[in-house]
Order: structure tokens, then C-alpha cells, then sequence
């Protein structure tokens, strides 16, 4: 299983391409590690998964119910905007126009490694979702990660 960690400063070429950094590179899976998944995320940054990981939110979410109309109407939202993207022989990969507009990257970009896939923002959004205070860092450390007793 891929793990991701780490930020990146990067920036695309002139066609809307990013070359993948290289240790977020040789963390993709052997098996079809160059297939990925792309989508607009929860934030305003954009998702890539490992065609492996996407499978597996793509099996949660698909078995929602059709029946119950919140459902339907997330699974609508969720799929909308997906598209696969590979890695060309140099690492890179086309971002579509609409994903950049919707994440308001232009050429600079942050590249995030969050454990099973990866983020990427716009500088000046990704600072603005990042806990500035390290004592709430802690009081989110303690919540998220204490065991429960």
C-alpha cells in the first residue's frame, strides 16, 4: 500500500502539465502505479489517487443508495468530476482546465502527501487550510489520535 507524505513546491508547464515529484513517484504502487485518479476535492485542492485507492472509495461510494435522494445526489456530486490521468515518460501529467479553475491553481502549485493519495493546491489556499497555531495542532493531535478508553 502507497503512503504519501510531504509538500512540494512545484510548477506546471505552459500546457497545464505537473511532473510528479519524484519520492511521491516511487511511492505508487508496482501494479499499475503510473494508472491515477484524479477529482476535485472536499477543499478547494485537487485529489489524485492510485488507481488501487480510488477503487476502494470508489466501491464506498458507489454501493450508496440510489433509493435515498442524499444519497443519489452525493454520489452525483462525487462522480462528476473524476478523470484518469497518466503519467507520461517524464512523470507528468495533464491537469484539465476545468479541475485548475475549480482548485485556483494558475502555475505555482503545492503538492501534499496525506497518506493514501495526494493533494494538490494553490499556494495561497493551501495556507489558508493549514493549522497556524501549534497548541490547536496538539488539541487535534490529542483528539484524533488518543485511543479511546
Amino acid at each position: 500500500m502507497a503512503t504519501f507524505s510531504s509538500e512540494y513546491e512545484c510548477k506546471l508547464d505552459t500546457k497545464g502539465r505537473l511532473v510528479l515529484p519524484a519520492k511521491l513517484k516511487a511511492a505508487l504502487p508496482e501494479v499499475g502505479g503510473g494508472e491515477l485518479v484524479m477529482r476535485k476535492g472536499f477543499d478547494p485542492c485537487l485529489e489524485l489517487y492510485p488507481m488501487v485507492e480510488f477503487k476502494k472509495l470508489d466501491n464506498q461510494v458507489s454501493s450508496l443508495s440510489g433509493f435515498d435522494p442524499k444519497e443519489r445526489n452525493f454520489k452525483r456530486n462525487f462522480y462528476r468530476n473524476i478523470t484518469e490521468v497518466e503519467l507520461d515518460s517524464a512523470g507528468r501529467f495533464l491537469i484539465p482546465k476545468g479541475l485548475l479553475k475549480f482548485a485556483g491553481i494558475d502555475r505555482e502549485v503545492v503538492v501534499v502527501g496525506v497518506g493514501k493519495n495526494i493533494e494538490i493546491w494553490s499556494p495561497e489556499r493551501y495556507d489558508e487550510f493549514l493549522i497556524q497555531d501549534e497548541e490547536e495542532f496538539s488539541l487535534q493531535a490529542k483528539k484524533f489520535l488518543t485511543p479511546n478508553q
